[in-house]
Protein backbone atom coordinates (compact mmCIF):
# COMPACT_ATOMS: atom_id res chain seq x y z
CA UNK A 1 0.00 0.00 0.00
CA UNK A 2 1.39 3.41 -1.04
CA UNK A 3 1.17 5.70 1.93
CA UNK A 4 2.55 8.58 -0.14
CA UNK A 5 -0.48 8.55 -2.43
CA UNK A 6 -2.24 11.41 -0.59
CA UNK A 7 0.82 13.62 -1.13
CA UNK A 8 0.92 12.90 -4.87
CA UNK A 9 -2.82 13.48 -5.17
CA UNK A 10 -2.39 16.71 -3.23
CA UNK A 11 0.11 18.05 -5.78
CA UNK A 12 -2.26 17.27 -8.65
CA UNK A 13 -5.18 18.84 -6.78
CA UNK A 14 -3.16 22.00 -6.08
CA UNK A 15 -2.25 22.39 -9.78
CA UNK A 16 -5.83 21.77 -10.93
CA UNK A 17 -7.25 24.09 -8.26
CA UNK A 18 -4.94 26.93 -9.29
CA UNK A 19 -5.97 26.61 -12.95
CA UNK A 20 -9.66 26.60 -12.02
CA UNK A 21 -9.25 29.58 -9.72
CA UNK A 22 -7.52 31.62 -12.45
CA UNK A 23 -10.36 30.85 -14.87
CA UNK A 24 -13.04 31.94 -12.37
CA UNK A 25 -13.76 35.59 -13.18
CA UNK A 26 -15.80 36.32 -10.06
CA UNK A 27 -13.02 34.90 -7.86
CA UNK A 28 -10.48 37.10 -9.63
CA UNK A 29 -12.70 40.14 -9.05
CA UNK A 30 -12.89 39.22 -5.37
CA UNK A 31 -9.12 38.78 -5.22
CA UNK A 32 -8.58 42.22 -6.81
CA UNK A 33 -10.95 43.89 -4.34
CA UNK A 34 -9.34 42.20 -1.33
CA UNK A 35 -5.82 42.96 -2.60
CA UNK A 36 -6.71 46.62 -3.18
CA UNK A 37 -7.97 47.17 0.36
CA UNK A 38 -5.14 45.10 1.84
CA UNK A 39 -2.57 47.28 0.07
CA UNK A 40 -4.32 50.43 1.31
CA UNK A 41 -4.17 49.12 4.88
CA UNK A 42 -0.53 48.06 4.62
CA UNK A 43 0.67 51.23 2.87
CA UNK A 44 -1.37 53.66 5.01
CA UNK A 45 1.70 54.95 6.93
CA UNK A 46 3.53 55.63 3.65
CA UNK A 47 0.76 57.32 1.68
CA UNK A 48 0.75 61.15 1.41
CA UNK A 49 -2.52 61.63 3.24
CA UNK A 50 -3.69 63.81 6.10
CA UNK A 51 -3.48 62.83 9.74
CA UNK A 52 -6.64 60.77 10.36
CA UNK A 53 -7.20 62.25 13.81
CA UNK A 54 -6.26 65.89 13.05
CA UNK A 55 -9.25 68.20 13.42
CA UNK A 56 -9.99 71.45 11.57
CA UNK A 57 -12.88 73.59 12.80
CA UNK A 58 -12.78 75.57 9.57
CA UNK A 59 -13.53 72.43 7.55
CA UNK A 60 -16.41 70.88 9.47
CA UNK A 61 -18.67 68.64 7.34
CA UNK A 62 -17.26 69.86 4.04
CA UNK A 63 -18.50 68.07 0.91
CA UNK A 64 -16.03 66.16 -1.30
CA UNK A 65 -13.67 68.57 -3.03
CA UNK A 66 -10.14 68.86 -4.40
CA UNK A 67 -8.88 69.59 -0.88
CA UNK A 68 -10.76 66.67 0.68
CA UNK A 69 -11.59 64.04 -1.93
CA UNK A 70 -14.17 62.26 0.24
CA UNK A 71 -15.17 65.27 2.33
CA UNK A 72 -14.70 65.85 6.06
CA UNK A 73 -16.53 64.70 9.17
CA UNK A 74 -18.26 66.43 12.05
CA UNK A 75 -15.03 67.88 13.49
CA UNK A 76 -13.18 68.52 10.24
CA UNK A 77 -11.16 65.31 9.93
CA UNK A 78 -10.33 64.13 6.42
CA UNK A 79 -12.59 61.16 5.57
CA UNK A 80 -10.25 59.71 2.93
CA UNK A 81 -7.46 59.46 5.49
CA UNK A 82 -9.78 57.92 8.06
CA UNK A 83 -11.09 55.45 5.48
CA UNK A 84 -7.58 54.26 4.62
CA UNK A 85 -6.50 53.93 8.23
CA UNK A 86 -9.86 52.39 9.09
CA UNK A 87 -9.10 49.64 6.57
CA UNK A 88 -6.30 48.54 8.90
CA UNK A 89 -8.71 48.03 11.79
CA UNK A 90 -11.35 46.24 9.72
CA UNK A 91 -9.03 43.90 7.81
CA UNK A 92 -6.88 43.18 10.85
CA UNK A 93 -10.00 42.38 12.86
CA UNK A 94 -11.25 40.04 10.15
CA UNK A 95 -7.98 38.18 9.64
CA UNK A 96 -6.90 38.00 13.29
CA UNK A 97 -10.37 36.94 14.46
CA UNK A 98 -10.47 34.09 11.96
CA UNK A 99 -6.91 33.10 12.87
CA UNK A 100 -8.00 32.80 16.50
CA UNK A 101 -11.06 30.78 15.47
CA UNK A 102 -8.95 28.39 13.35
CA UNK A 103 -6.18 28.13 15.93
CA UNK A 104 -8.65 27.09 18.63
CA UNK A 105 -11.33 25.33 16.61
CA UNK A 106 -9.32 23.07 14.29
CA UNK A 107 -7.35 21.25 17.04
CA UNK A 108 -10.56 20.59 18.99
CA UNK A 109 -12.23 19.37 15.82
CA UNK A 110 -9.30 17.05 15.06
CA UNK A 111 -9.34 15.59 18.57
CA UNK A 112 -13.11 15.22 18.58
CA UNK A 113 -13.37 13.51 15.22
CA UNK A 114 -10.30 11.30 15.50
CA UNK A 115 -10.63 9.94 19.03
CA UNK A 116 -14.43 9.87 19.34
CA UNK A 117 -15.99 8.53 22.55
CA UNK A 118 -16.58 10.77 25.53
CA UNK A 119 -14.05 13.32 24.21
CA UNK A 120 -16.11 13.71 21.06
CA UNK A 121 -19.32 13.99 23.07
CA UNK A 122 -17.94 16.66 25.39
CA UNK A 123 -16.44 18.83 22.63
CA UNK A 124 -19.47 18.43 20.36
CA UNK A 125 -21.95 19.40 23.07
CA UNK A 126 -20.02 22.56 23.93
CA UNK A 127 -19.76 23.47 20.23
CA UNK A 128 -23.49 22.82 19.75
CA UNK A 129 -24.34 25.02 22.71
CA UNK A 130 -22.27 27.88 21.30
CA UNK A 131 -23.73 27.41 17.82
CA UNK A 132 -27.21 27.63 19.30
CA UNK A 133 -26.49 31.27 20.15
CA UNK A 134 -26.60 33.70 17.19
CA UNK A 135 -23.04 34.60 16.16
CA UNK A 136 -23.35 38.37 16.50
CA UNK A 137 -25.19 38.17 19.82
CA UNK A 138 -22.45 35.97 21.25
CA UNK A 139 -19.75 38.31 19.93
CA UNK A 140 -21.46 41.34 21.48
CA UNK A 141 -21.82 39.57 24.83
CA UNK A 142 -18.17 38.49 24.88
CA UNK A 143 -16.95 41.95 23.79
CA UNK A 144 -19.05 43.61 26.49
CA UNK A 145 -17.63 41.20 29.07
CA UNK A 146 -14.00 41.71 27.97
CA UNK A 147 -14.30 45.48 27.63
CA UNK A 148 -14.39 47.91 24.68
CA UNK A 149 -11.22 47.75 22.54
CA UNK A 150 -10.23 46.45 19.13
CA UNK A 151 -8.12 43.63 20.57
CA UNK A 152 -10.97 42.44 22.79
CA UNK A 153 -13.37 42.67 19.85
CA UNK A 154 -11.07 40.42 17.82
CA UNK A 155 -10.93 37.88 20.64
CA UNK A 156 -14.71 37.98 21.02
CA UNK A 157 -15.31 37.51 17.29
CA UNK A 158 -12.71 34.73 17.09
CA UNK A 159 -14.21 32.78 19.99
CA UNK A 160 -17.71 33.25 18.56
CA UNK A 161 -16.61 31.84 15.19
CA UNK A 162 -14.59 28.98 16.73
CA UNK A 163 -17.51 26.44 16.95
CA UNK A 164 -17.96 26.63 13.16
CA UNK A 165 -14.44 25.30 12.66
CA UNK A 166 -14.86 22.67 15.36
CA UNK A 167 -17.94 21.30 13.61
CA UNK A 168 -16.41 21.52 10.12
CA UNK A 169 -13.12 19.89 11.12
CA UNK A 170 -14.84 17.11 13.05
CA UNK A 171 -16.99 16.21 10.06
CA UNK A 172 -14.01 16.12 7.72
CA UNK A 173 -12.00 13.96 10.11
CA UNK A 174 -14.84 11.45 10.48
CA UNK A 175 -14.83 11.07 6.70
CA UNK A 176 -11.06 10.89 6.21
CA UNK A 177 -10.10 8.60 9.09
CA UNK A 178 -11.86 5.60 7.49
CA UNK A 179 -9.81 5.84 4.27
CA UNK A 180 -7.52 2.94 3.37
CA UNK A 181 -4.30 4.94 3.62
CA UNK A 182 -5.17 6.00 7.17
CA UNK A 183 -5.95 2.41 8.14
CA UNK A 184 -2.65 1.37 6.55
CA UNK A 185 -0.73 4.00 8.50
CA UNK A 186 -2.36 2.78 11.69
CA UNK A 187 -1.53 -0.83 10.81
CA UNK A 188 2.21 -0.17 10.44
CA UNK A 189 2.30 1.39 13.90
CA UNK A 190 2.38 5.15 13.26
CA UNK A 191 1.44 7.23 16.27
CA UNK A 192 -1.84 9.10 16.43
CA UNK A 193 0.02 12.40 16.18
CA UNK A 194 1.85 11.26 13.02
CA UNK A 195 -1.38 10.05 11.41
CA UNK A 196 -3.22 13.27 12.23
CA UNK A 197 -0.42 15.58 11.07
CA UNK A 198 0.54 13.64 7.93
CA UNK A 199 -2.72 12.16 6.65
CA UNK A 200 -5.68 13.78 8.40
CA UNK A 201 -4.75 17.46 8.58
CA UNK A 202 -3.76 17.89 4.89
CA UNK A 203 -7.16 16.55 3.83
CA UNK A 204 -8.93 18.94 6.21
CA UNK A 205 -6.98 21.98 5.01
CA UNK A 206 -8.99 22.79 1.85
CA UNK A 207 -12.47 23.06 3.42
CA UNK A 208 -11.02 24.94 6.40
CA UNK A 209 -9.34 27.43 4.04
CA UNK A 210 -12.59 28.03 2.19
CA UNK A 211 -14.55 28.46 5.42
CA UNK A 212 -11.87 30.80 6.81
CA UNK A 213 -12.06 33.03 3.73
CA UNK A 214 -15.84 33.27 3.99
CA UNK A 215 -15.68 33.83 7.75
CA UNK A 216 -13.33 36.80 7.31
CA UNK A 217 -16.24 38.61 5.61
CA UNK A 218 -18.51 37.78 8.55
CA UNK A 219 -15.84 38.91 11.01
CA UNK A 220 -15.45 42.26 9.24
CA UNK A 221 -19.20 42.88 9.52
CA UNK A 222 -19.05 41.83 13.18
CA UNK A 223 -16.16 44.23 13.88
CA UNK A 224 -18.05 47.06 12.20
CA UNK A 225 -21.11 46.21 14.29
CA UNK A 226 -19.12 46.16 17.52
CA UNK A 227 -17.41 49.47 16.65
CA UNK A 228 -20.81 50.93 15.77
CA UNK A 229 -21.98 49.96 19.28
CA UNK A 230 -18.82 51.35 20.89
CA UNK A 231 -17.34 47.94 21.73
CA UNK A 232 -14.62 47.86 19.07
CA UNK A 233 -12.06 50.41 17.92
CA UNK A 234 -12.12 53.37 20.30
CA UNK A 235 -12.10 57.06 19.36
CA UNK A 236 -10.26 58.90 18.00
CA UNK A 237 -8.75 55.95 16.09
CA UNK A 238 -10.67 55.42 12.84
CA UNK A 239 -12.89 52.43 12.15
CA UNK A 240 -15.54 52.03 9.47
CA UNK A 241 -18.10 50.93 12.05
CA UNK A 242 -17.50 53.89 14.37
CA UNK A 243 -17.55 56.25 11.37
CA UNK A 244 -21.02 54.94 10.52
CA UNK A 245 -22.10 55.43 14.11
CA UNK A 246 -21.21 59.12 13.93
CA UNK A 247 -22.55 59.52 10.38
CA UNK A 248 -26.06 58.41 11.35
CA UNK A 249 -26.49 61.75 13.17
CA UNK A 250 -25.72 63.78 10.03
CA UNK A 251 -27.53 61.92 7.26
CA UNK A 252 -29.29 65.06 6.00
CA UNK A 253 -26.47 67.59 6.50
CA UNK A 254 -23.52 65.41 5.41
CA UNK A 255 -24.61 62.13 3.81
CA UNK A 256 -21.10 61.50 2.42
CA UNK A 257 -19.97 60.67 5.94
CA UNK A 258 -21.99 57.45 5.66
CA UNK A 259 -21.46 56.74 1.93
CA UNK A 260 -17.81 55.84 2.05
CA UNK A 261 -17.54 53.54 5.11
CA UNK A 262 -20.75 51.80 4.05
CA UNK A 263 -19.43 51.27 0.51
CA UNK A 264 -16.07 50.05 1.84
CA UNK A 265 -17.68 47.45 4.11
CA UNK A 266 -19.89 46.28 1.24
CA UNK A 267 -16.97 45.95 -1.19
CA UNK A 268 -14.62 44.15 1.22
CA UNK A 269 -17.32 41.69 2.28
CA UNK A 270 -18.25 41.13 -1.37
CA UNK A 271 -14.58 40.56 -2.24
CA UNK A 272 -14.04 37.93 0.44
CA UNK A 273 -17.30 36.18 -0.44
CA UNK A 274 -16.42 36.04 -4.14
CA UNK A 275 -12.94 34.81 -3.33
CA UNK A 276 -14.28 32.20 -0.91
CA UNK A 277 -16.82 30.92 -3.44
CA UNK A 278 -14.07 30.68 -6.04
CA UNK A 279 -11.81 28.75 -3.68
CA UNK A 280 -14.66 26.37 -2.84
CA UNK A 281 -15.23 25.62 -6.52
CA UNK A 282 -11.50 25.29 -7.23
CA UNK A 283 -10.78 22.98 -4.32
CA UNK A 284 -13.79 20.73 -4.82
CA UNK A 285 -12.36 17.39 -6.06
CA UNK A 286 -15.74 16.48 -7.55
CA UNK A 287 -15.45 19.34 -10.03
CA UNK A 288 -13.47 18.47 -13.09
Amino acid sequence: MDLNAPETDGVRLESRAWKKLKSNKSALVGCIIVTFFALLAILAPLLPIADPIATSWSAVRKAPSAAHWLGTDEIGRDILSRMIWGAQASLMAGVVSVFIAVLVGVPFGLISGYFGGWVDQAISRVADALLATPFLILAIALAAFLGPSLSNAMIAIGLSAMPIFVRLTRGQVLSVKTEDYVEGARAIGLTDFAIISRYILPNVFAPVLVQATLTVATAIIAEASLSFLGLGQQAPSPSWGSMLNVAKNFMTQAPWMAWWPGAAIFLVVLGFNLLGDGLRDALDPREG
